[in-house]
């Protein structure tokens, strides 16, 4: 069969390619970004419970309604404003499906949709499906912060949306209320909507607060924040996630939501409504992942990679300039082979596939885990 495709260009994902070579070569995997250390038990025992209970039948298609019920109130605990527990919440299957069914809802052919360049690499196959195009503006470098006239620049009357992602993969920067102040005014008295990437929302370091487009009143009347539960709570195969959206969106999102995955897991939501009614669960996330972060550059300090600083997300970046000239593929497939660490080269995430010899390194991991990967890695 002769078949055209819709994404010509795409292949398997880089996370799947580096986790798959990691396994076949006996790699330590700092590449894909999931945890290494267990799930609380006393999550786990919640969710058993709840099985246990007869939770095993299709929930209500936005998500049931005490998990709704406990977003709000982390919502309102967390940036001061309580959606409405009935038409602001949806539960999703991840944050990818989220942003997957808003963007089909909301973007039509012919829309522009500005990204922040680089992104993660799902944004611009899901914009392309749409027959719309994904318009890439280049983050400031060294500290990839958003250049906000480049992105004034860039809107143009079929300019429907406009994408953030904070604290931001790969990069691990986050913006600050000055940059909510711009996305307000650049998005002041027009039609645009503002999709904001949050999953990392927990994950913020160095005692900063993390700046949600919800903390705006004039941001939450036009946007969509997806967020997940499996990020915050290290669990990222029960693919648990959930947006917020003012209720004329969120009526279209749930029109494709519904056709989508329709509902989420019974008992985890139940689980995690329990789970929530304790903020230093979430709370705790970021202390943990900091110690996580600055045993990682300990242990790196004596070897030839230069950290980029992070200010949240688990993900360091590190410039191996000083130790080859190979582009950025290429070093980290040799890495993966010879040295025995897998990582995340970061051209694959620029549209126009930039090397600037840069490596994303996941240390969502136990420090024995990251220890033996500086062992050798410092010996390059």
């Amino acid at each position: 069969m002769q078949i055209e495709s819709k994404l010509p260009d795409v292949g398997v994902t880089i996370f799947t390619k580096m986790s798959k070579m990691a396994n076949e070569y006996g790699a330590i995997n700092l590449a894909q970004g999931f945890p290494d250390f267990p799930v609380s038990p006393e999550l786990i025992d919640r969710v058993h419970h709840y099985m246990q209970e007869g939770m095993n039948q299709y929930a209500p298609m936005p998500g049931v309604p005490v998990l709704r019920e406990a977003i709000a109130t982390k919502t309102e605990h967390c940036y001061g404003w309580k959606p409405n527990v009935d038409s602001n919440i949806t539960v999703t299957c991840g944050a990818i499906e989220a942003i997957n069914s808003a963007v089909t809802a909301l973007i039509h052919g012919g829309d522009e949709v500005i990204i922040m360049d680089p992104a993660y690499d799902a944004y611009e196959p899901i914009v392309n499906l749409q027959g719309a195009k994904a318009i890439g503006v280049p983050l400031k470098q060294p500290d990839y912060s958003i250049d906000w006239e480049a992105v004034r620049a860039q809107i143009t009357d079929k300019t429907k949306m406009i994408m953030i992602n904070t604290p931001h993969n790969p990069s691990g920067a986050t913006i600050s209320a000055d940059d909510l102040k711009a996305l307000e005014d650049i998005t002041s008295g027009t039609e645009i909507m503002v999709l904001s990437d949050e999953v990392y929302e927990h994950i913020v370091f160095d005692g900063e607060a993390h700046q949600s487009v919800l903390r705006s009143e004039a941001l939450r009347a036009r946007s969509i924040v997806t967020s997940s539960f499996g990020k915050t709570f290290h669990a990222t195969g029960w693919r648990m996630g959930y947006l917020i959206a003012p209720a004329s969106l969120m009526t279209e999102i749930r029109k494709v939501h519904q056709y989508n995955t329709f509902t989420i897991h019974t008992a985890t939501q139940y689980a995690i409504a329990d789970y929530l009614n304790n903020p230093s669960h979430y709370e705790s996330v970021a202390p943990m992942y900091q110690k996580k972060r600055d045993f990682f550059l300990k242990v790196m300090e004596s070897s030839r990679f230069k950290p980029v600083p992070s200010q949240g997300t688990y993900f360091q970046l590190m410039n191996y300039s000083a130790i080859s000239d190979q582009d950025d593929v290429a070093f980290s497939e040799w890495m993966t082979k010879e040295v025995g660490v897998a990582t995340i080269p970061m051209s694959v995430f620029y549209q126009d596939k930039q090397d600037n010899k840069v490596l994303r390194f996941c240390f969502a991991k136990n420090e024995e885990t990251l220890a033996q990967a500086a062992e050798k890695l410092c010996k390059l």
